[in-house]
C-alpha cells in the first residue's frame, strides 16, 4: 500500500491519537516514578520493624518518616500531573474530532435517512470518560510489574515465585472475562442504540400517535426492544461481576497468604521479620493494576466498542480533500444523463435525465407522483448521490463545490417544511448571522412580513423544533423566506403552493416574479397549473424519465392545458408591496 493509500485508509481518529501519543508517552514516563514511589510503603515498614523497634532509635524513625512523607506527596503530585495530563488529552481528542463526527453524523443522515442516530456522540463521549477514569491507569501501571517483582526478588525467590503465580491466576481471570462479556457487551450496546433510536424518532411523531390512540402500541414495541437489551446487558454484567469479584477476592487471598509464606521464611531464618510486612503490602500493591483491570473490563469493553464504531465511520466516510475555490456562480444548470436511485436503494428512480436550464429563467416541474419530481431536485442541489451521469453547475460539477461555501448561493423549499429552534429572524437567515436588513427584505419578497409583524415578538419571536408554534402555510411563506434570504442565482421549489390560502399563492406568484427580475434560475414542482404560467420552460416526467421538455406555452398547449388563464390577483391591505431589490442583491 503506497503512502496516499495508507493516508486515505486511515481515519481521522487514527490521526488524532497518532498526533497525542507524545502525550500518552509522558503519562507513561510519569507512571514509572508513581510506579518506583509505590515501593516506599513497603521499605518504611521494612526500615521500622528492622532497624527502628531493633534500635528504638526515635531520630531515625522521625527522619525515615519525614522522608516518607516528602516521596508520598511527590508521589501524589505525580499522579494529579499525570490525571492533568490524560484529561487534556482527552479533551483534545474531543475537540479535534467532535466536528468530524458531527459533520459525518448529517452525512450518513443524507446518505442513510431513518438510520441514523446522535450515538457516535455518545460513543466520543464514553472514550473520552474512559481515558480520565481509574480503569485507564491500570494499563499504565501494570506493564512496571516486573518493578515489583524484582523487589520480590531479593527479598526472596519464593516471593518472586508466588507473586508469579499470583499474577497469572489474575491475569487468566480478565482474559476469560474479556472472552465470556464481549460479545454479550457489544449485543446490549447495540440493541440499546436500536431502542434510543426508535425512541427518539417517535417522539418527532407524538402528535399523530397521540391522535390514532396508538401510544400503548407503540410503547410495547418500544419497551420489547428495551427489554431485550436489559436481559443481555444484565448477563453480560453478570457475568463480568462474578470475575470481577473472583479477580478482588483472589487478590485478598494471595495477599493474604503471603503472611504465611512469610512466616515460614522468617521461621527459617531466609528473611527477617519486616520483611514479611513489606512483602504483604508490594505483593497488593504488584496485583492491583490486575485486578483494577479485571474490575474495570466492562467500561474498557464498551470503550474500545465505542472507538471500533467511530474508526470505522470516520475511515469509511473519510473527509473530501479541500478542492480549489471557484467563481461564484451565476446560475446555469446542466443536467447530464443522470440516474439516481433514494439512499439504500437499488432501483434508480431517475433513468438518464438530460436537460439544460439557462441562466435567469423559470421552469416547471411537473409530473404525475412517484415520477421523480422531488428526487430530480435533490439531484440538482447536490443532496443525493447520483448513480451516473452529472449535475453541472456553471459548468463544474454540483459535487464538487463546497456545500458551506455554495450554499449561500442556493435555495430550496422542500415538501416537508422544517424549522429550527430558535427565532423566526435567525430561521430565515438559516440560523447563522442575523443580518436585519436582509431579513426584512427576504420576508418582504416572500410576503410573509405583514404577518410575522402580527406575532406577539415580531421577527424575534421563538418557535419550536420543526416549526412548532405555526401553522403548515406560515410554515411554508417563513421557509419561502428563508430560501430567498440574500437573493440566491438558484432555487428550487417543491410545492411551494400546498399549503397556501389565495394571499399565500398571490404572494408567491410575486415571489417568483422577483426572483426572475434579478436573474435568479428558479425549478418549480408543482401539481397546480396555475402557478405553471410563471414559467419560461416547463420539463415532464414520467416514470423517471424526461418525457417533454419546452417553451411554457407550448407544452402546457401539447398538454391541453394551455386555455387556464390565472385568476385575477386582489389587492387588498393584506398584499405584499415588493421592496426595490438594491443592487447589493442582484448578481
Amino acid at each position: 500500500m503506497n503512502k496516499v493509500d495508507k493516508k486515505l485508509a486511515e481515519s481521522s481518529l487514527e490521526n488524532v491519537l497518532k498526533r497525542t501519543r507524545k502525550w500518552f508517552f509522558y503519562a507513561g514516563l510519569f507512571s514509572l516514578f508513581i510506579n518506583i514511589l509505590m515501593l516506599v510503603p513497603s521499605f518504611y515498614m521494612l526500615q521500622v520493624y528492622d532497624r527502628v523497634m531493633q534500635s528504638r532509635s526515635l531520630e531515625t524513625l522521625l527522619f525515615l518518616t519525614i522522608l516518607v512523607a516528602v516521596l508520598f506527596v511527590t508521589m501524589g503530585l505525580l499522579q494529579v500531573i499525570r490525571s492533568r495530563v490524560l484529561v487534556r488529552v482527552s479533551n483534545k481528542i474531543d475537540m479535534d474530532l467532535n466536528g468530524k463526527v458531527y459533520d459525518t453524523i448529517f452525512k450518513l443522515a443524507r446518505l442513510q435517512p431513518g438510520k441514523v442516530s446522535a450515538s457516535p456522540i455518545n460513543d466520543l463521549t464514553k472514550l473520552r470518560q474512559y481515558m480520565t477514569g481509574n480503569g485507564v491507569f491500570a494499563f499504565f501501571d501494570a506493564p512496571w510489574f516486573p518493578i515489583y517483582l524484582f523487589v520480590m526478588y531479593l527479598f526472596s525467590p519464593i516471593f518472586a515465585a508466588f507473586t508469579v503465580f499470583a499474577a497469572i491466576v489474575i491475569f487468566s481471570i480478565t482474559i476469560i472475562n474479556e472472552k465470556s462479556t464481549k460479545k454479550g457487551l457489544e449485543k446490549a450496546n447495540s440493541l440499546n442504540n436500536q431502542s434510543s433510536f426508535f425512541l427518539n424518532k417517535n417522539i418527532q411523531n407524538a402528535e399523530i400517535i397521540h391522535a390514532l390512540g396508538m401510544h400503548e402500541a407503540i410503547k410495547k414495541k418500544w419497551y420489547d426492544k428495551h427489554l431485550k437489551f436489559l436481559h443481555i446487558q444484565s448477563q453480560a454484567s453478570d457475568v463480568a461481576g462474578k470475575w470481577a469479584n473472583l479477580s478482588k477476592t483472589s487478590r485478598q487471598f494471595f495477599q493474604s497468604l503471603t503472611y504465611g509464606i512469610g512466616a515460614y521464611l522468617a521461621i527459617k531464618g531466609l528473611i527477617s521479620p519486616g520483611t514479611i510486612i513489606a512483602g504483604a503490602v508490594l505483593m497488593g500493591r504488584a496485583l492491583a493494576p490486575l485486578d483494577l483491570l479485571t474490575a474495570s473490563w466492562k467500561g474498557f469493553a464498551e470503550a474500545r466498542s465505542a472507538y471500533g464504531r467511530l474508526n470505522n465511520m470516520l475511515k469509511e466516510f473519510h473527509e473530501k480533500e479541500d478542492n480549489m475555490d471557484l467563481p461564484p456562480p451565476k446560475g446555469e444548470l446542466s443536467i447530464e444523463r443522470v440516474v439516481v436511485a433514494p439512499p439504500l436503494a437499488k432501483t434508480a428512480v431517475l433513468k438518464g435525465i438530460s436537460m439544460k436550464i439557462p441562466k435567469g429563467s423559470v421552469v416547471g416541474l411537473i409530473g404525475t407522483s412517484g415520477s421523480g419530481k422531488s428526487t430530480l431536485a435533490r439531484a440538482m442541489l447536490g443532496v443525493w448521490p447520483l448513480m451516473s451521469g452529472t449535475v453541472r453547475l456553471d459548468g463544474a460539477d454540483i459535487h464538487k463545490w463546497d456545500t458551506q461555501k455554495l450554499g449561500p448561493y442556493l435555495g430550496y423549499l422542500p415538501q416537508d417544511i422544517e424549522l429550527f429552534e430558535g427565532t423566526i429572524a435567525e430561521n430565515i437567515a438559516r440560523l447563522g448571522e442575523v443580518d436585519a436588513v436582509k431579513v426584512v427584505e427576504a420576508a418582504q419578497i416572500a410576503g410573509v412580513h405583514d404577518m410575522i409583524l402580527k406575532f406577539p415578538n415580531g421577527y424575534d419571536t421563538k418557535i419550536g423544533a420543526g416549526g412548532i408554534g405555526l401553522s403548515g402555510g406560515q410554515r411554508q411563506r417563513v421557509g419561502l423566506a428563508r430560501a430567498i434570504y440574500k437573493n440566491p442565482i438558484f432555487v428550487v421549489l417543491d410545492e411551494p403552493n400546498s399549503n397556501l390560502d389565495r394571499e399565500g399563492e398571490v404572494a408567491l406568484a410575486s415571489t417568483i416574479k422577483y426572483l426572475k427580475s434579478i436573474g435568479t434560475t428558479v425549478v418549480i414542482i408543482s401539481h397546480k397549473t396555475e402557478i405553471l404560467l410563471s414559467t419560461d420552460l416547463i420539463a415532464v416526467l414520467k416514470e423517471g424519465m424526461l418525457s417533454m421538455y419546452g417553451k411554457s406555452s407550448e407544452v402546457l398547449v401539447k398538454l391541453g392545458l394551455a386555455k387556464v388563464q390565472p385568476q385575477k390577483e386582489q389587492k387588498s391591505q393584506s398584499s405584499v408591496s415588493l421592496a426595490k431589490p438594491s443592487s447589493e442583491g442582484k448578481r
